[in-house]
């Protein structure tokens, strides 16, 4: 297979088969052993996309797809400096019965590096040794949402329009992870398009899940600081089914993060202010709970200090606003309190303040006089969710 060139390109892929010889890392063995164990917990409210599913078919292609699109990143990793043809890179790869293409390859190989995430790791959650999980979300968009058989990884269904507006933000969104390393936005590693025969193409992200690992995790929520369509009806009590929870499920209740909690706020005010300038609105702020257990508490001495940081950024780490990360998975998204244990990340970054969010504004104005609702100025949509989050953590 010839080595990544700028601009489009399409390759025959190679196949997943061919690679199953290879060897896998000891944590890549490890977690296996940990999900088979952990299986019937972890799963409860998911629902398994075996060969009975309607998305079957479509998810087998994807697995196949995103095994031979990482396999093109572990035979020619990215080398030197980064250059404006890793953001524009567009690589399509002809499988039996459809196309997979990747986006800016060469600069999610980058990132998930920068990360410390192995391409072998990411090939074998996201590749076909096990099936995808269907999450049903309680969001009103009309995306498909999958999580990787381990639950490391998130995937969403987005719009043309939307993938565009990722990738011409990318350089950006790149730039201010190297600045804070410590950052609460989504880790974004993949934008790829699924052609099935001579359809029309379908895009999706793929990204690390900000809960995870869900074992023990209480609830969910998903906060924008507003009012309007914000209430989820909860689960019977006793129900498996995982709900993510809105901001009126929220009321009276607050985040106990003790010293953590200076961190956070100055952290949201520095990512929402990235945000505002990008004209970015309608991002949530994901919330989990887990509560630690005798021994999770008195571990003080088990947390390392970690700076990710780049060699072209000068910064000092009180600039950088960096913290005291748990020794664990997903440190980047994990804050511990003194009782609990708190997933925290934002996510849905592809909305812009364009004509059509401020045409809707003017009419959820008319519509809902007196409330709050999403559709808000990238400035004061940042306020308003930083203020929720001063207001309801202690």
């Amino acid at each position: 297979m010839a080595a990544p060139s700028p601009g489009p390109r399409e390759a025959l892929a190679s196949s997943p088969e061919a690679g199953q010889r290879e060897p896998v890392s000891s944590s890549s063995r490890h977690r296996g052993l940990l999900r088979r164990l952990w299986d019937k917990q972890t799963r409860l409210g998911l629902f398994e996309i075996g060969p009975r599913h309607e998305l079957h078919g479509v998810t087998r292609m994807m697995q196949a797809g995103l095994w031979a699109a990482t396999q093109v990143s572990i035979d020619h990793p990215p080398t030197g400096l980064p250059t404006q043809e890793d953001f524009s890179e567009v690589l399509t790869q002809v499988h039996e019965g459809f196309e997979l293409g990747t986006l800016a390859g060469p600069a999610f190989a980058r990132l998930r590096r920068s990360l410390g995430l192995a391409e072998e790791d990411y090939q074998a959650a996201l590749g076909p040794g096990g099936p995808y999980l269907q999450f049903i979300s309680t969001s009103k968009s009309k995306a498909s949402f999958f999580l990787s058989h381990d639950q490391r990884f998130f995937l969403k269904t987005q719009r043309r329009r939307e993938v565009r507006v990722l990738l011409a933000h990318l350089p950006r969104y790149v730039q201010h992870l190297q600045r804070h390393p410590h950052s609460l936005l989504a880790r974004l590693l993949g934008v790829h398009s699924l052609r099935v025969a001579q359809g029309k193409k379908k895009y999706f992200i793929i990204m690390q899940s900000v809960f995870y690992p869900a074992v023990r995790i209480s609830e969910r929520y998903d906060i924008k600081g507003c009012e309007v369509s914000r209430w989820v009806e909860p689960a019977p009590e006793g129900s498996p089914l995982i709900l993510v929870l809105k901001d009126l499920n929220f009321q009276g209740k607050t985040m106990n993060l003790g010293s953590q909690r200076s961190w956070l706020l100055r952290q949201m005010e520095l990512d929402t202010a990235f945000l505002r300038e990008l004209h970015v609105l309608d991002y949530s702020l994901l919330m989990a709970f887990q509560r630690l257990c005798d021994d999770e508490q008195a571990q003080g001495s088990s947390i390392i200090f970690h700076i990710a940081r780049s060699p072209q950024i000068t910064e000092e780490p009180d600039t950088q606003n960096c913290r005291l990360l748990p020794d664990g998975p997903n440190a980047l998204h994990v804050l511990d309190g003194p009782e609990h244990r708190h997933f925290l990340g934002l996510v849905d970054l592809a909305t812009v303040y364009g004509l059509r969010k401020r045409l809707e504004h003017l009419w959820k104005t008319l519509r809902y006089p007196g409330r709050t609702f999403s559709t808000v100025s990238p400035a004061r949509y940042a306020r308003r969710l930083c203020q929720w989050v001063e207001a309801h953590t202690e």
